[in-house]
């Protein structure tokens, strides 16, 4: 997806106090945290070259893609259909307690095939403040830390996912990214988890807690739902 895309190809995932746009391709090219007037650190929608961005998608390019939501729920599913196989990214930000402000947002991608198999590309390049924010990064067995001036991005490695020490940095003057592939076969689960103001290191999430935490964001969305008439 080298041109702009539509708003029309985004969904929107969000835990009430902010929000991201995902992209059909598997990009959020939209992110700001902690509120939703707070500053980007995605913004590829405004600036291709310069806003950053977090892709998930095939890494070969003969795919068509749909998205798609969970039912009565605001649990956003990038479905890619190639020869190789069927895949699908799954976004959503788990929600923090609705009754206080909170610096800790998460936003956790799953992957996993439903058919065949399918090698992921994994990008993420954030760019802080609108692009205009340097950062460093730390690169961990376990996933990865971004720090920039007033934001701290922790990038969590989830089943499946590793992290090879060489060969895995995008180099930019505002600071690096993450470029990492992963080939995910029928029936298996992973991805990763960005956390802000995270209070520890990036750590390892077992399949488990991936899934819980999905099926406690498609159960709050739904009672959230029911109070609405």
């Amino acid at each position: 997806m080298d041109a702009y895309p539509l708003i029309a190809d985004h969904g929107l995932i969000g835990d009430l106090q902010t929000a991201a746009l995902v992209t059909t391709d598997g990009e959020i090219d939209w992110f700001c945290s902690p509120r939703f007037d707070s500053p980007s650190i995605f913004a590829s929608l405004l600036d291709r070259e310069r806003g950053g961005r977090f892709r998930i998608a095939p890494a070969e390019g003969d795919y068509v893609s749909k998205q798609l939501y969970v039912p009565d729920s605001a649990v956003l599913i990038t479905r890619f259909m190639a020869p190789s196989g069927v895949g699908e990214v799954i976004d959503f930000m788990p929600v923090p307690d609705p009754t206080r402000r909170t610096e800790n947002h998460r936003m956790v991608r799953m992957v996993r095939v439903v058919r065949g198999q399918m090698r992921f590309l994994v990008e993420c390049t954030p760019r802080f403040d609108y692009g205009r924010g340097e950062h460093t990064l730390e690169l961990t067995d376990d996933g990865v830390l971004f720090r920039a001036k007033d934001v701290q991005l922790t990038l969590h490695a989830a089943h499946l996912l590793t992290f090879d020490q060489e060969g895995v940095r995008v180099r930019h003057p505002q600071g690096d990214g993450l470029r990492v592939s992963v080939t995910v076969h029928a029936g298996e689960v992973g991805g990763v988890m960005l956390e802000t103001a995270a209070e520890g290191p990036p750590r390892r999430l077992t399949r488990d807690e991936v899934t819980a935490l999905f099926d406690d964001t498609v159960a709050f969305w739904r009672r959230w739902l029911r109070r609405s008439t």
